[in-house]
């Protein structure tokens, strides 16, 4: 029996997921009629956590924040059966996840946090991605069930705190790159570029692709052999703005990024490779 707490747009379609491959699942939401609908594809849902997880193996979570997994956890622990392990999927603090990985462990359950890098349509499919870290033979032990419920599984080691730190980390890029997307569609707009031709642009040149790249040129620290100059891209920058600013294009990145590369030129790094801005960022 499989109890799923947090039934979502992502709990629900794993929910949905695990039922199509012939497992029991019981649920649970805040919101009852999310897990009341789940009702019509085989689940059976419940009024609280507590009663959720009566009879359950394997406790699997989407909730919002630590203080909703806490809370959530807490209410349903009465109904814990020996030997139960609670899969966190949950986007929570580094720390949170140390700390329920110890207090858990102290009332004799496992856990194991397993944010994941996946929407609804992945959620339902078994594609994307799902992060874990933590005590070796535990991950060994589950990795069959976790591997099925995505695309694929990566495993950071040891530390209990390291899948829940690379899920924060994979999200800040997200979030910046969207922004960098927002701000590219202003400028756009101001040139009377339609979306349509950025569309064109980056099917075909994919600068997505040339992330590993640029983090290990920005990490080997060799910022001398510039293939774009810090000089140069300022005045690309300058250019943007400008062109922002006779548009009325709203900009709020760029101009954040043409203060470092100000500070970094006038450091005398206006020959080298302009990824030097990110060398105070390294360990």
């Amino acid at each position: 029996m499989i109890a799923f707490l947090g039934t979502g747009l992502l709990g629900s379609n794993f929910t949905k997921a695990l039922l199509k491959k012939g497992h029991a699942v019981q649920v649970w939401n805040r919101t009852p009629i999310k897990s009341k609908a789940l009702e019509a594809f085989g689940a059976k849902a419940f009024s609280g956590p507590q009663d959720a997880v009566k009879g359950a193996t394997r406790i699997h979570l989407a909730l919002s924040d630590d203080a909703a997994v806490d809370s959530v956890l807490e209410a349903a622990s009465p109904s814990f059966e020996t030997g139960v392990v609670i899969i966190d999927h949950t986007t929570t603090s580094a720390q949170g996840a140390v700390e329920r990985t110890v207090l858990w462990k102290r009332r004799g359950f496992e856990y194991i946090h397993a944010p994941v890098f996946m929407g609804p349509v992945n959620a339902f499919e078994g594609t994307g991605f799902m992060l874990v870290s933590g005590e070796q033979g535990l991950l060994e032990k589950w990795e069959p069930e976790l591997s099925a419920m995505t695309g694929k599984l990566i495993n950071f080691g040891t530390d209990p705190s390291k899948a829940a730190a690379m899920k924060l980390l994979g999200n800040l890029f997200l979030i910046c790159m969207t922004a960098g997307i927002s701000e590219t569609l202003s400028l756009a707009k101001s040139l009377a570029v339609p979306p349509s031709d950025l569309e064109t642009l980056f099917s075909s040149w994919n600068p997505g692709a040339l992330v590993p790249a640029r983090l290990k040129r920005i990490t080997n620290g060799k910022y001398s052999d510039a293939s774009w100059e810090l000089k140069m891209a300022r005045k690309d920058a300058r250019l943007m703005m400008n062109q922002a600013a006779t548009g009325n294009a709203p900009l709020h990145l760029l101009p954040a990024i043409a203060q470092e590369m100000d500070r970094w030129i006038e450091k005398g790094h206006g020959n080298d490779d302009w990824v030097v801005i990110a060398k105070d960022n390294l360990p």
